[in-house]
């Protein structure tokens, strides 16, 4: 098959093998990695000319419903837009402070007059404006302003022992550990300039523009000789020998033209040429800024990008601050498209990103940025950390992406991997310079056995300057707003948490197992992100639960904001495999809060990883194949499709409510994906002769139906409507962040749940078939209480058992520990959040 552009015809490429850490099918890892990208020839080299279209396909497998005509959700529009009546609940008694700030940068066309509630933003229709924005003159100077400002130095690092008295049984670990990154610290001052100039290395290696020409650095320790080739000099290896320094840095300067022209256009093709011990290579330069696979070719080549001033995009939206409650929306921009193609940044930016505003979410976090070769890698295979992956477009598409982010009010943060890198040596860091101890450890400490990848060498000076100032590259340069680290656990243990069951002991994190090089980079690299951006934002994926990972760095910790609680999407998938009756409230409630106290975490029910070939999404393991031919509202349900929209719908909200201080949601998971997904692979055969099928290259699972969400007649839709609710709810809220938290029941035999977020109580019924009248909630305030969000409302696929006009008032009198309580009815399998309305109401006296 031929996937076509107007005027192009691109193929499906094979790839390099690179084993996929994330999928089952990619154990093989030689599928092919086709791309569908928009890139003009013009003499022989790459030009930055890339189109935005969607590519066209000689045939698209639709998802087939059985609906005989379109049929309504109850209480939903005919236009398709969403009723307003639970949102309007919320916003009655909203104080304004609690209103996201982030509003205050929509336009007026955007949000209607009541745009101060959480609920405007949802009803209204997020309009792409067509007005031309002046750039925000903050933004405009902020680079400027970021270089003067000087890091603080480190602290005492003493404060841990006070946060948590048992890691004194570790301190002389942890204090070397301290000692180790200050003396990092007073190193790099002394040498460096500062860990803020240190962290600009960018303007030192690659390619950088003077007003007299280009200079080009790079640190090749290995190699014996150096040459720049490309399309300006007709890849002559002898035209631009380089030199080398004493410290392995090959150098050379080109002047400009006779016209004052740059000597390297714009969207050149480059590679730097190594005489090695290892043999004559040509490889793309390691800090190369944008590199693209042509049509026909297996390698990528690096491209020199440096459009001309007037064509180089220009911010004009100031970053959104620092939400209070982190609501991340988990999305891969190639796979965003409910066509099956490679979707684009701009359609990313115009189809997408108002979406994830009318969803209630304040964050979108971004899979894939980084340049890498394998497309089914998930973006976890990195071949050139600091160039945007050109399947979507330029890197002036990313920029006008994010900034479209801003303006909705949206922090972006990127899914950042410094955990490993490709094991390619065409396009990669992998034996760049000839030798497998360049960037990485060398033999079998330097290779990482189940991801088949490289395992960085966080000891040195130069893989050090190279990380941060990758780091500090995407937030600078591009305006991330912070990063969500992945395989943090890989990185701070030697084992790489392979095979290893933590229990919690603290022996099992400090010891000879640590790798604290990579726990002192982990240091560094947030003192820059937090040092340079006060606002930025770092989540570390570790599963291990490292004492002191989200307390300061000036105190002695890791440094993150925050953790990723990946024990939660862990557990419910435990619980799906087995029976109802076999559910634990108290198990559950212990995995969703068993976090370390002052270390904040992003929970989330399920990610991405669930939702990969070979895994099941929580909509899968509920509903299964009646999700295929059940769905549809002129059809009737069936128990299988009832419990599963129940539970989806409980799992989610009680995750949120319990499980942390931030949640995450990976991109079509809020109304129940169908299907899994599979990026498209070749046949393939391994070298022990081991066959593996492909899917014919095909992109039909590589997208996300966002139609079905949409669609009026399929019961995605409440599901969709559901998610959307409980978004809000926390806007309105911020109930995550609660000081106020107390959990009052855990009843094993009526599967009943309540616990109290500031003025909110929750109460989940698990029971499969037994609903409770005349319920006594426990509560801490005493007044009026009305249904705020109720999962069993017909609006969400629910049964529409509870009377939404209803007021419960509160009983003086213990119960459940709590000083007061109300009466409600609850029905089976329903989660119902309760909001008080009036502190002021009298209070009737339990007899």
């Amino acid at each position: 098959m031929v996937y076509t552009l107007p005027g192009i015809r691109l193929h499906p490429l094979p790839s390099i093998r690179v084993n996929d850490r994330r999928t089952v099918v990619a154990a093989a890892a030689a599928a092919s990695s086709s791309t569908n990208r928009s890139l003009m020839l013009r003499n022989d080299s790459f030009t930055r000319r890339f189109l935005g279209g969607r590519s066209t396909y000689e045939s698209v497998s639709p998802f087939i419903v059985s609906a005989t005509e379109k049929m309504l959700v109850p209480g939903s529009q005919s236009d398709g837009s969403s009723s307003t009546d639970q949102l309007e609940a919320l916003d009655a008694d909203t104080d304004d402070s609690k209103i996201s700030e982030s509003e205050d940068s929509l336009d007026e066309e955007q949000v209607d007059e009541t745009s101060e509630s959480a609920s405007a933003v949802l009803v209204e229709d997020i309009a792409v404006t067509e007005e031309e924005t002046l750039p925000d003159p903050v933004i405009s100077k902020e680079s400027e302003a970021i270089r003067q400002i000087s890091i603080p130095p480190p602290g005492t690092g003493q404060r841990i022992y006070e946060i948590d008295p048992l890691l004194g049984n570790h301190r002389q670990h942890l204090d070397y550990r301290y000692s180790h990154y200050k003396k990092m610290r007073e190193s790099i001052d002394k040498y460096e300039g500062g860990l803020e100039e240190f962290s600009r290395g960018y303007e030192k290696f690659g390619f950088t523009r003077s007003e007299t020409g280009i200079t080009y650095r790079e640190w090749a320790p290995g190699a014996k000789s150096a040459s720049l080739i490309g399309d300006f000099n007709g890849w002559n290896p002898n035209a631009d020998a380089m030199t080398r320094n004493e410290f392995g840095v090959w150098e050379i300067f080109l002047p400009n033209n006779a016209d004052d022209s740059p000597p390297i256009p714009h969207g050149s093709r480059v590679k730097i040429r190594m005489d090695t011990p290892s043999g004559i290579k040509d490889s793309i330069p390691a800090w190369i800024k944008f590199s693209v696979q042509a049509p026909g070719e297996i390698p990528y080549n690096g491209i020199y990008y440096d459009p001309p001033e007037e064509e180089k995009y220009v911010f004009k939206h100031p970053r959104p601050k620092k939400p209070k409650s982190l609501r991340i929306y988990e999305a891969h921009v190639g796979m965003s498209s409910t066509e099956p193609l490679i979707n684009t940044y701009a359609n990313f930016r115009d189809d997408v990103l108002p979406r994830i505003k009318r969803l209630g979410y304040n964050a979108v976090q971004i899979m894939a940025i980084q340049e890498h070769s394998y497309y089914a890698s998930f973006g976890y295979h990195v071949t050139n950390f600091f160039a945007p992956s050109s399947r979507c477009g330029t890197p002036d598409d990313l920029k006008s992406m994010i900034d479209k982010a801003h303006e909705l009010g949206l922090v972006v943060l990127m899914d950042m991997v410094h955990s490993h890198a490709s094991n390619n040596t065409l396009d990669g860091l992998n034996m760049f310079d000839g030798t497998d101890s360049h960037y990485f450890h060398s033999g079998e400490r330097g290779y990482h056995w189940l991801w088949d990848s490289r395992l960085f060498n966080y000891g040195h000076w130069e893989v050090l300057r190279y990380l941060l100032s990758n780091a500090r590259w995407w937030l600078d340069e591009y305006k991330f707003d912070g990063f969500r680290f992945d395989g943090v656990t890989s990185m701070m243990y030697t084992h790489h948490g392979l095979q290893v069951g933590f229990t919690g002991n603290y022996n099992e994190y400090f010891g000879l197992a640590t790798d604290v090089d990579a726990v002192v980079y982990l240091m560094l690299v947030n003192d820059v992100i937090h040092g340079l951006f006060p606002e930025a934002i770092s989540i570390g994926e570790d599963v291990s639960g490292m004492p002191t990972f989200g307390i300061p760095v000036q105190d002695g910790g890791v440094g993150f904001d925050y953790r990723l609680h990946m024990a939660i999407a862990d557990k419910w998938i435990e619980l799906l495999k087995s029976r109802d009756e076999d559910w634990k409230m108290g198990d559950i409630v212990h995995t969703l809060t068993n976090r370390r106290w002052s270390e904040k975490c992003v929970a989330y029910a399920e990610s991405h990883d669930q939702a990969l070939v070979g895994d099941k999404t929580i909509a899968f393991w509920l509903m299964d194949k009646d999700m295929y031919e059940f769905m549809a509202l002129d059809r009737p349900s069936t128990p299988l499709i009832d419990r599963g929209i129940a539970l989806h719908k409980m799992i989610r909200l009680i995750t949120m409510g319990l499980g942390g201080e931030g949640y995450l949601n990976f991109m079509g998971n809020e109304f129940g994906h169908p299907e899994w997904i599979d990026f498209p692979r070749a046949d393939q055969r391994l070298p022990d002769g081991r066959f593996i099928n492909g899917n014919g290259n095909s992109f039909d699972k590589c997208r996300r139906r966002f139609d079905l969400g949409d669609a009026d007649y399929l019961r995605y839709r409440g599901l969709q409507e559901f998610d959307q609710v409980m978004q809000h709810l926390e806007e309105a809220h911020n109930f995550m962040t609660s000081g106020h938290q107390y959990i009052s029941r855990q009843h094993e035999a009526e599967r009943v749940i309540i616990f109290e977020r500031e003025d909110l109580v929750f109460v989940f019924n698990f029971h499969w078939y037994n609903s409770y009248s005349d319920y006594c909630v426990g509560c801490l305030h005493s007044g009026m209480y009305k249904i705020a969000l109720d999962s069993d409302d017909p609006l969400f696929g629910g049964f529409g058992r509870l009377d939404h006009n209803a007021e419960y008032f509160t009983l003086e009198g213990n119960h459940d520990n709590r000083p007061r309580s109300f009466m409600v009815y609850a029905p089976a399998r329903t989660a119902v959040v309760y909001k008080l309305i009036k502190d002021d109401a009298p209070a009737a006296v339990a007899k």
